[in-house]
């Protein structure tokens, strides 16, 4: 599996060649096959105009994942992340800058594996899948103070 990580906006993402493998992982354990992953991190300006231009959303959000595959597997993906609304989401639920990141690069992932969360039972689902990648990214390599802090969410 291919995974590509591009910058439009800065931001600091330590130990690039570990998540990716753990990206795959995420595909093998939920048993998706996946080709390549395309990451952007970007502002909200930049991905706000995608939300209108594609999606027909008028508002901001931390993410949006687009599979290029028309179906859908093996994926083939895009995943657009607001650096702005994740500093925010941080602040919002009193977790570090590294943590939400991660959870929110999870977030996309699982979307792909064929997770939602429209509804309330969805979100509790994939807030589970998140807790559990973000303790098993974060003790797998070997930095146990590095695990994120549990959130109110």
């Amino acid at each position: 599996m291919v995974i590509k990580f591009h910058f439009n906006s800065s931001v600091t993402l330590n130990n690039r060649n570990k998540l990716k493998l753990f990206i795959s992982k995420i595909f093998k354990w939920e048993k998706t096959n996946a080709t390549s992953l395309d990451i952007v991190f970007c502002d909200d300006e930049f991905l706000i105009d995608i939300n209108r231009k594609f999606l027909n959303h008028d508002y901001y959000t931390d993410i949006i994942s687009f599979n290029l595959n028309d179906d859908f597997f093996p994926v083939v993906g895009e995943i657009y992340i607001s650096i702005d609304r994740v500093n925010a989401n941080a602040l919002t639920y009193n977790c570090s800058l590294t943590s939400e990141l991660h959870r929110v690069i999870f977030h996309g992932v699982l979307h792909f594996c064929g997770f939602n969360d429209t509804t309330s039972g969805e979100k509790i689902l994939m807030k589970a899948k998140e807790d559990l990648y973000l303790h098993k990214y974060f003790v797998s390599r070997g930095t146990k103070n590095a695990v994120p802090r549990e959130t109110n969410r």
